[in-house]
Protein backbone atom coordinates (compact mmCIF):
# COMPACT_ATOMS: atom_id res chain seq x y z
CA UNK A 1 0.00 0.00 0.00
CA UNK A 2 1.52 3.17 -1.22
CA UNK A 3 0.34 7.19 0.50
CA UNK A 4 0.21 9.65 -1.70
CA UNK A 5 0.62 13.33 -0.34
CA UNK A 6 -1.69 15.66 -1.47
CA UNK A 7 -0.32 19.24 -3.14
CA UNK A 8 -3.42 21.58 -3.00
CA UNK A 9 -1.50 23.59 -5.32
CA UNK A 10 -1.53 20.83 -7.78
CA UNK A 11 -5.64 20.74 -6.94
CA UNK A 12 -6.20 24.17 -8.49
CA UNK A 13 -5.53 22.10 -11.89
CA UNK A 14 -8.43 19.53 -11.24
CA UNK A 15 -12.13 19.42 -11.76
CA UNK A 16 -13.98 19.17 -8.63
CA UNK A 17 -17.48 17.30 -8.63
CA UNK A 18 -19.35 15.50 -5.71
CA UNK A 19 -22.17 12.97 -6.09
CA UNK A 20 -25.62 13.60 -5.22
CA UNK A 21 -27.65 11.00 -2.90
CA UNK A 22 -25.23 8.16 -2.83
CA UNK A 23 -26.43 6.68 0.55
CA UNK A 24 -29.25 5.94 1.51
CA UNK A 25 -31.76 8.66 3.67
CA UNK A 26 -28.72 11.01 2.99
CA UNK A 27 -30.64 13.38 0.76
CA UNK A 28 -33.89 13.50 3.64
CA UNK A 29 -31.23 13.97 6.56
CA UNK A 30 -30.15 17.21 5.11
CA UNK A 31 -33.10 18.14 3.98
CA UNK A 32 -32.97 18.21 0.54
CA UNK A 33 -34.96 15.53 -0.68
CA UNK A 34 -37.80 17.74 -1.95
CA UNK A 35 -35.63 19.46 -4.31
CA UNK A 36 -34.41 16.43 -5.80
CA UNK A 37 -37.79 14.93 -6.31
CA UNK A 38 -38.30 16.44 -9.43
CA UNK A 39 -35.10 14.02 -10.43
CA UNK A 40 -36.18 10.63 -11.43
CA UNK A 41 -34.04 7.10 -11.75
CA UNK A 42 -33.68 4.48 -13.69
CA UNK A 43 -32.87 2.65 -10.32
CA UNK A 44 -34.16 3.10 -7.44
CA UNK A 45 -31.11 3.64 -5.28
CA UNK A 46 -29.02 5.29 -8.03
CA UNK A 47 -27.55 8.51 -7.13
CA UNK A 48 -29.55 11.82 -8.21
CA UNK A 49 -26.99 13.47 -10.14
CA UNK A 50 -23.29 15.26 -10.54
CA UNK A 51 -22.72 18.68 -9.18
CA UNK A 52 -19.47 20.92 -9.25
CA UNK A 53 -18.01 22.51 -6.42
CA UNK A 54 -14.93 23.61 -8.12
CA UNK A 55 -14.15 25.07 -12.34
CA UNK A 56 -10.79 25.92 -12.76
CA UNK A 57 -11.27 29.82 -14.11
CA UNK A 58 -14.59 29.82 -13.86
CA UNK A 59 -16.04 33.81 -13.71
CA UNK A 60 -18.42 32.38 -10.69
CA UNK A 61 -18.09 30.92 -7.52
CA UNK A 62 -17.01 28.19 -8.82
CA UNK A 63 -13.90 29.77 -9.80
CA UNK A 64 -12.76 29.94 -6.21
CA UNK A 65 -10.57 27.40 -5.12
CA UNK A 66 -12.50 26.01 -2.23
CA UNK A 67 -10.12 22.92 -0.74
CA UNK A 68 -7.81 23.30 2.42
CA UNK A 69 -6.33 20.09 4.51
CA UNK A 70 -6.53 21.84 7.83
CA UNK A 71 -9.76 23.82 8.37
CA UNK A 72 -13.17 25.06 7.33
CA UNK A 73 -13.93 28.51 6.85
CA UNK A 74 -17.35 29.24 9.13
CA UNK A 75 -17.74 32.80 7.15
CA UNK A 76 -20.85 33.13 9.26
CA UNK A 77 -22.61 30.79 7.84
CA UNK A 78 -25.42 29.48 10.57
CA UNK A 79 -25.99 25.76 8.85
CA UNK A 80 -23.23 24.08 8.03
CA UNK A 81 -22.46 20.30 7.98
CA UNK A 82 -19.54 18.09 7.80
CA UNK A 83 -20.27 15.75 5.02
CA UNK A 84 -17.98 12.75 5.36
CA UNK A 85 -16.66 10.81 2.23
CA UNK A 86 -14.38 9.02 0.26
CA UNK A 87 -12.31 11.11 -2.34
CA UNK A 88 -11.43 9.80 -5.47
CA UNK A 89 -8.37 11.58 -7.54
CA UNK A 90 -9.19 10.69 -11.11
CA UNK A 91 -7.27 10.41 -14.20
CA UNK A 92 -9.49 11.16 -17.15
CA UNK A 93 -9.75 10.44 -21.28
CA UNK A 94 -11.45 13.44 -23.12
CA UNK A 95 -11.88 12.63 -27.28
CA UNK A 96 -14.02 14.05 -29.84
CA UNK A 97 -15.89 16.26 -27.22
CA UNK A 98 -16.59 13.09 -25.26
CA UNK A 99 -15.30 12.09 -21.54
CA UNK A 100 -14.41 7.78 -22.21
CA UNK A 101 -12.77 7.08 -19.69
CA UNK A 102 -11.84 8.11 -15.44
CA UNK A 103 -9.00 6.56 -13.92
CA UNK A 104 -9.11 6.65 -10.32
CA UNK A 105 -5.69 6.49 -8.82
CA UNK A 106 -5.99 7.62 -5.19
CA UNK A 107 -8.70 7.69 -2.38
CA UNK A 108 -8.81 9.82 1.05
CA UNK A 109 -10.85 11.17 3.57
CA UNK A 110 -12.78 14.34 2.02
CA UNK A 111 -15.34 17.10 3.79
CA UNK A 112 -17.69 17.86 0.98
CA UNK A 113 -18.56 20.37 3.74
CA UNK A 114 -22.67 21.84 2.98
CA UNK A 115 -24.37 25.32 3.69
CA UNK A 116 -27.97 23.60 4.68
CA UNK A 117 -29.87 26.99 3.68
CA UNK A 118 -32.80 25.77 1.52
CA UNK A 119 -32.70 28.78 -1.41
CA UNK A 120 -33.87 27.42 -4.43
CA UNK A 121 -31.03 27.64 -6.02
CA UNK A 122 -28.40 25.59 -7.53
CA UNK A 123 -26.86 22.84 -4.88
CA UNK A 124 -23.56 23.81 -6.34
CA UNK A 125 -23.87 27.14 -4.40
CA UNK A 126 -24.12 25.65 -1.21
CA UNK A 127 -21.05 24.04 -1.64
CA UNK A 128 -18.11 26.39 -2.14
CA UNK A 129 -18.10 29.86 -0.27
CA UNK A 130 -14.61 30.56 -1.15
CA UNK A 131 -11.55 29.54 0.51
CA UNK A 132 -11.33 26.83 2.90
CA UNK A 133 -14.81 25.27 2.26
CA UNK A 134 -13.91 21.71 1.76
CA UNK A 135 -11.97 19.57 3.54
CA UNK A 136 -9.19 17.27 2.44
CA UNK A 137 -6.50 14.78 4.00
CA UNK A 138 -3.24 15.56 3.75
CA UNK A 139 -2.26 11.68 2.77
CA UNK A 140 -4.65 9.90 0.14
CA UNK A 141 -3.68 6.02 -0.79
CA UNK A 142 -3.07 4.76 -4.04
CA UNK A 143 -5.52 2.41 -5.60
CA UNK A 144 -4.88 -0.78 -6.49
CA UNK A 145 -7.85 -2.16 -8.52
CA UNK A 146 -10.80 -0.22 -8.62
CA UNK A 147 -13.56 -3.05 -7.91
CA UNK A 148 -14.20 -5.27 -5.45
CA UNK A 149 -10.95 -7.23 -5.15
CA UNK A 150 -9.34 -4.01 -4.58
CA UNK A 151 -8.02 -2.78 -1.22
CA UNK A 152 -10.66 -0.01 -0.89
CA UNK A 153 -13.31 -2.95 -0.88
CA UNK A 154 -11.90 -3.02 2.73
CA UNK A 155 -12.35 0.53 4.13
CA UNK A 156 -14.85 2.21 6.14
CA UNK A 157 -15.51 6.13 6.80
CA UNK A 158 -15.87 7.25 10.32
CA UNK A 159 -16.94 10.98 11.43
CA UNK A 160 -16.34 13.11 14.56
CA UNK A 161 -16.80 16.24 15.90
CA UNK A 162 -15.06 17.47 19.01
CA UNK A 163 -16.57 20.41 20.64
CA UNK A 164 -15.97 21.87 24.06
CA UNK A 165 -13.33 18.72 24.58
CA UNK A 166 -16.10 16.45 24.19
CA UNK A 167 -15.95 14.09 20.92
CA UNK A 168 -19.52 13.12 19.40
CA UNK A 169 -20.44 11.09 16.44
CA UNK A 170 -21.19 12.94 13.41
CA UNK A 171 -22.05 10.32 10.60
CA UNK A 172 -22.74 6.57 11.22
CA UNK A 173 -19.88 4.49 10.54
CA UNK A 174 -19.83 3.14 6.58
CA UNK A 175 -18.44 0.05 4.70
CA UNK A 176 -17.13 2.13 1.62
CA UNK A 177 -18.84 -1.02 -0.53
CA UNK A 178 -22.18 0.03 0.67
CA UNK A 179 -22.25 2.97 -1.30
CA UNK A 180 -25.40 2.57 -3.21
CA UNK A 181 -23.02 2.62 -6.26
CA UNK A 182 -19.26 2.25 -6.53
CA UNK A 183 -16.74 0.35 -8.54
CA UNK A 184 -17.14 -0.18 -12.08
CA UNK A 185 -21.05 0.77 -11.91
CA UNK A 186 -20.46 4.17 -10.17
CA UNK A 187 -17.47 5.17 -12.82
CA UNK A 188 -19.65 3.83 -15.75
CA UNK A 189 -22.62 6.19 -14.61
CA UNK A 190 -20.24 9.23 -13.80
CA UNK A 191 -18.65 9.19 -17.23
CA UNK A 192 -22.60 8.77 -18.76
CA UNK A 193 -23.74 12.02 -16.37
CA UNK A 194 -20.71 14.20 -17.43
CA UNK A 195 -21.47 13.40 -20.94
CA UNK A 196 -25.29 13.93 -21.00
CA UNK A 197 -26.47 15.57 -17.80
CA UNK A 198 -28.99 18.63 -18.40
CA UNK A 199 -30.22 20.95 -15.74
CA UNK A 200 -32.75 20.10 -13.84
CA UNK A 201 -33.94 20.48 -10.41
CA UNK A 202 -31.34 21.87 -8.12
CA UNK A 203 -28.31 20.51 -10.43
CA UNK A 204 -27.20 21.86 -13.81
CA UNK A 205 -25.99 20.96 -17.04
CA UNK A 206 -22.76 19.24 -17.22
CA UNK A 207 -21.11 19.01 -20.41
CA UNK A 208 -20.26 22.77 -20.67
CA UNK A 209 -17.45 22.56 -17.41
CA UNK A 210 -15.76 20.04 -20.12
CA UNK A 211 -15.10 22.12 -23.34
CA UNK A 212 -11.04 22.84 -21.89
CA UNK A 213 -10.77 20.06 -19.88
CA UNK A 214 -7.85 18.67 -21.64
CA UNK A 215 -5.88 21.61 -20.17
CA UNK A 216 -6.73 20.03 -16.61
CA UNK A 217 -4.60 17.54 -14.79
CA UNK A 218 -7.75 15.58 -13.56
CA UNK A 219 -10.73 15.06 -11.74
CA UNK A 220 -11.34 15.07 -7.81
CA UNK A 221 -14.99 13.22 -7.29
CA UNK A 222 -16.69 13.46 -3.51
CA UNK A 223 -17.80 10.00 -3.61
CA UNK A 224 -20.86 10.68 -1.24
CA UNK A 225 -21.46 11.93 2.22
CA UNK A 226 -22.59 8.91 5.07
CA UNK A 227 -25.96 9.40 6.80
CA UNK A 228 -25.61 11.15 9.65
CA UNK A 229 -25.62 10.01 13.14
CA UNK A 230 -28.90 11.97 15.66
CA UNK A 231 -25.53 14.17 16.90
CA UNK A 232 -24.89 15.38 12.99
CA UNK A 233 -28.75 15.68 12.35
CA UNK A 234 -29.00 18.00 14.95
CA UNK A 235 -26.00 19.90 15.52
CA UNK A 236 -24.41 22.40 13.10
CA UNK A 237 -21.00 23.74 13.01
CA UNK A 238 -19.60 26.25 15.10
CA UNK A 239 -16.17 28.07 15.39
CA UNK A 240 -14.12 26.37 17.40
CA UNK A 241 -15.15 22.48 16.55
CA UNK A 242 -12.69 19.93 15.14
CA UNK A 243 -13.89 17.98 12.17
CA UNK A 244 -12.32 13.85 11.77
CA UNK A 245 -13.15 12.03 9.06
CA UNK A 246 -11.29 8.55 8.65
CA UNK A 247 -10.74 6.56 6.14
CA UNK A 248 -9.60 3.29 7.16
CA UNK A 249 -9.18 -0.67 6.90
CA UNK A 250 -11.40 -2.02 8.87
CA UNK A 251 -9.75 -5.37 8.37
CA UNK A 252 -6.50 -3.74 10.03
CA UNK A 253 -7.10 -1.08 12.20
CA UNK A 254 -9.81 -1.16 15.34
CA UNK A 255 -12.27 1.63 15.91
CA UNK A 256 -10.68 1.81 19.00
CA UNK A 257 -7.39 2.67 16.99
CA UNK A 258 -9.69 5.73 15.69
CA UNK A 259 -10.89 6.44 19.22
CA UNK A 260 -7.18 6.52 20.71
CA UNK A 261 -5.84 8.58 17.50
CA UNK A 262 -8.56 11.44 18.61
CA UNK A 263 -7.15 11.49 22.63
CA UNK A 264 -4.12 11.80 21.20
CA UNK A 265 -2.52 8.63 21.86
CA UNK A 266 0.43 7.39 19.55
CA UNK A 267 -1.16 5.34 17.21
CA UNK A 268 0.24 4.63 14.08
CA UNK A 269 -2.82 4.51 11.15
CA UNK A 270 -0.85 3.10 8.38
CA UNK A 271 -3.76 1.92 6.51
CA UNK A 272 -5.92 4.83 6.75
CA UNK A 273 -6.22 8.79 5.58
CA UNK A 274 -7.33 11.09 8.39
CA UNK A 275 -8.67 14.53 7.63
CA UNK A 276 -8.53 16.76 11.16
CA UNK A 277 -10.13 20.38 10.40
CA UNK A 278 -10.77 23.60 12.68
CA UNK A 279 -13.40 25.56 12.35
CA UNK A 280 -12.65 28.65 11.97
Amino acid sequence: MKKYNINTEDLKDYLGFGVAGNFANHLGEAGEADEFSVIKTEEKDAPKGLFPFYIPNEESYLGQFPICTDKINHNGIEHLQVEAEVGLICDFVYENNKLVDLKPRYFGAFNDCSNRVQDGKMLSTKKNWGKSSKGIAPEFIEIDSFDEAGILNKYHIASFLKRDGIVHDYGTISAVNSYSYFFGQLKDWMIDKFNTQEEVGPLEALPQYFKEINNKKGILIAAGATAYTEFGKHHYLEKGDEIFIYVYNAHFHSFEDILHDMSGSDVLLSQCSKLHQIVQ
